[in-house]
This record gives structure tokens, sequence and C-alpha cells, in this order.
């Protein structure tokens, strides 16, 4: 097995605290491959045959892939209102345009990352469905960054951002500032840890929660870490999952 990422919150200034992740989870594991992958695309990486170890998102997971990995674990971020592993979104929009209600951005611009995302496109449109809504007018932009900074600069109004991301972007994204958070949705089951079908799940788990146990401080603050736990796959499986995104419109 050669392939090992951890793309999901991965960015200039959480690499190195992710090289030392690795490089704690390959210790414990005394195998596996010496540096992470970051120049394949995700989807190549998480259905490989040599996948030993990658981070992937919750809704690729349940509809995709969840017969062809190994479920290892769910790292716990400690987000305040979420159980261990869970996570959800906010909803951000201009300062501006804080005052305003969800259903005023029905029919506005709506920025999403990735048709495939849990915490871009299905976690908001779950959110909105609750108030009788849906956002009419999606566009993507490819990466939860893109969508913040896309609202940031008028070219949307509204995106929905996974709560570690935007916490990593209130800390080192500066347009941010032009930005705030509408609403919340409900907490679902975060990003799991996969690993090729028939993966010793026991010793990959165990390399994992023993590698955040031992990071720095520093790293563990850097990366939001808290520990790892255990979301049965029936649980994602079980999962609502709204209509599918049809936009093909980027900006």
């Amino acid at each position: 097995m050669t392939l090992a990422a951890l793309p999901m919150y991965d960015r200039r200034e959480t690499a190195a605290a992710n090289d030392r992740f690795w490089k704690l989870i390959r210790l414990q594991l005394a195998s596996g491959p010496e540096s992470l992958c970051r120049n394949r695309d995700p989807w190549e990486i998480w259905q490989s045959p040599d996948l030993f170890l990658a981070q992937t998102c919750s809704y690729p997971y349940r509809t995709c892939l969840q017969d062809k990995v190994t479920l290892v674990g769910t790292p716990d971020y400690g987000l305040n209102g979420c159980a261990p592993g869970y996570y959800y979104s906010v909803l951000v929009v201009r300062k501006q345009d804080g005052s305003l209600g969800l259903s005023d951005f029905a029919d506005r611009v709506f920025a999403v990352n990735d048709g495939m995302s849990q915490s871009g496109w299905v976690a908001a449109q779950g959110h909105a469905a609750d108030s009788g809504l849906s956002f009419s007018q999606p566009v993507l932009t490819g990466s939860h960054l893109k969508s913040a900074k896309a609202v940031a600069e008028n070219r949307a109004d509204i995106a929905a951002i996974d709560a570690i991301s935007w916490d990593r972007m209130c800390l080192w994204d500066d347009f941010t500032d032009n930005l705030t958070v509408l609403e919340k949705t409900t907490p679902s089951p975060g990003l799991p840890l996969i690993a090729a079908k028939g993966a010793n799940q026991d010793k990959l788990f165990t390399a994992c929660a023993s590698a955040i146990a031992r990071l720095g401080q520093d790293d563990r603050d850097i990366l939001h870490l808290k520990g790892m736990t255990y979301i049965p796959s029936e649980t994602y499986i079980a999962q609502p999952t709204p209509a599918p995104l049809k936009t093909q419109s980027r900006i």
C-alpha cells in the first residue's frame, strides 16, 4: 500500500503539522508510505487499491465508498454542541446581510465547494428543507475557501462551510472580517478515515489514536484534533440525502 492522504483540512498553515501527524501514525504501524500524497485527485486516492490511509467526506463514504473500503474511525475535533466525531456547517453571509433571515437567501447565489460535499451541499440543503426552503441558485467554487471568499467579494451571497474549515479561515484569512455566521446546521457524523478493503481496522485505529495523543500541543491545536472515535458505517449510511446538485455553473 503506497498512498496516504489527509486532504480535507490540509492547507499551507497546517501542512507541517499534518506531516508530523502522519509520521507518528507510520511510526506506530512500522509501515506505510514515507510521506502524504498531495498531488493526486482525492477520488483517485480513495478508490485506489494502493490506499493505505486517507480521510474522506461522509457523503462520498456513504454513497460511493462504504462497500469498497475499510472504515477506520473518525477524528474528534471537539466541537461545542457535538458528540465526539460529529461536526456541523455554518451558513456564512456578508456582515451587512447578517440581519436577514434564511428565506431571504433562497433565490440568491449559493456558493458550493463540491456537489459531493456533506458540509458544503448536503447539510445546507437539509437545513433549508427543514424550513421549507431550498437554495435555487447554486454555483460551484471548488473549495470551502473559495466559497467563503466568493461571498466576501460579492460574487455569491451565502455559503455553507464546515465548522473546522471556518475556524481555520477566521484564524488565517483576513477576508472573513467581512463575513458572519447566519445559522448552523444540525451536527452529523464527521469526516472518516478509510483504508483499502480488508485492512486491519483495529491496528489502524489504535495507531491514529496513539499518534494524536503523542502530537505536540501546538500541532493538536493547529489541526484542532482531540482524539479518535468510531462511528459505525450504519450511522453514516442512515444520514438523509437530498437531491443531488445539478448545476454546472462555476465562479
